[in-house]
């Protein structure tokens, strides 16, 4: 299914029901009176989050939605029946804005976790409320409120714990087909990723993680090159950037380094927040490399890079050293949670 990360959509709640003017007729009694009964809530409208889903595409045909509208009141003092919520299912990780101010009303981040969107609108009143010592056959009522209309946009950003960086053919779509389950578009040509993939790395029997592969970055992407980086928001909730390079480029005259360098540029421009996220060097494709000039290539390339943060050299398409990539990952995941749950005991 193509892969859809943004959308606007109206929901409508429904109108509250309206109260009635009624009197009891009834044979043998001798005094009637209003008996009108009050109109229903309307319907809220919701949008919770289904594990289920991975794409807003189904959202590009249908655009609008709209709770039910409760009922009116009837007589006997009855009162109409509450219209029927909608729950709206979106995918996880997805953010919702009001399209009109740009404010953000929810994020949700969890399965099943739900939000109101509009609030139905309030009952009417039936001609028995007004009654009074001085009023006693009134025949004011009240309508139902109008439910709350609103222009969302909803922006998924797929949730991830590793994201994939650098220039087109890097090896990205390899990679991630190498270490998971995940089957991306691999061929050798720019830009074959149009879309994030995501795949669950499975390092042994109870651990596991989540990598994305994101489209190729070039250089001028902040101005709309290429593909853009409208897909480098994806890379924001991860905890781990794996920044590929491919150190035996087809064209002589291509610098890893200025590869690098490139995807560096671009990270600035995008975000100062992502720039600053911890990002592993993983030099791909050194198969190509003869065996000899291996480490002399790769350690001029850190060396020139003044790299200080870990470095992996591997080939995604042989799977060389991509077992010990992996496990590296899972072993600083973990860290990280226990640190975080040391914290939040601490706090607590």
């Amino acid at each position: 299914m193509k892969f859809v990360d943004e959308v606007v959509i109206i929901v409508k709640a429904g109108d509250g029901g309206n109260g009635i003017a009624s009197f009891r007729r009834e044979k043998y009694i001798e005094f009637g009176g209003p008996d009108g009964g009050d109109g229903g809530d309307g319907g809220s409208v919701y949008l919770q989050a289904n594990k289920g889903l991975n794409t807003l595409a189904d959202f590009r045909h249908v655009r609008f939605y709209e709770a039910g509208r409760g009922e009116n009141g009837a007589s006997r003092n009855m009162t109409g029946a509450k219209g029927e919520d909608k729950i709206v299912q979106v995918p996880i990780g997805t953010m919702i804005y009001v399209e009109e101010t740009g404010e953000m009303i929810g994020d949700l981040t969890k399965d099943e976790e739900m939000i109101k969107v509009v609030q139905g609108g309030f009952h009417g009143l039936g001609n028995l409320r007004y009654k009074s010592s001085v009023n006693r056959a009134p025949r004011q009522t009240k309508p139902g409120s109008e439910g709350e209309t609103r222009s969302l946009r909803l922006e998924m950003k797929v949730l991830a714990d590793v994201g994939l960086l650098g220039l087109p053919n890097a090896g990205k779509s390899t990679l991630i087909s190498t270490v998971s389950s995940a089957t991306p578009k691999v061929a050798n040509y720019p830009f074959t990723t149009l879309y994030p993939n995501l795949g669950v790395v499975k390092v042994d029997s109870y651990q596991s993680f989540v990598i994305a592969d994101i489209p190729g970055i070039i250089e001028g992407a902040a101005e709309g090159a290429g593909l853009g980086i409208q897909f480098l928001k994806h890379l924001s909730r991860t905890s781990l950037l794996l920044h590929l390079v491919d150190v035996a480029p087809m064209d002589e005259n291509e610098d890893p380094v200025e590869s690098i360098r490139i995807i560096e540029k671009e990270l600035q421009k995008f975000s100062s927040e992502l720039e600053e996220r911890e990002r592993w060097l993983v030099l791909n494709k050194i198969d190509l490399l003869p065996p000899e000039k291996q480490q002399q290539h790769c350690d001029d390339i850190v060396k020139r890079l003044d790299w200080k943060g870990k470095v992996f050299r591997i080939s995604a398409a042989t799977g060389l050293n991509t077992k010990a990539l992996t496990n590296q990952i899972m072993q600083s995941l973990d860290d990280k949670a226990y640190l975080e749950t040391q914290n939040q005991n601490e706090q607590d």
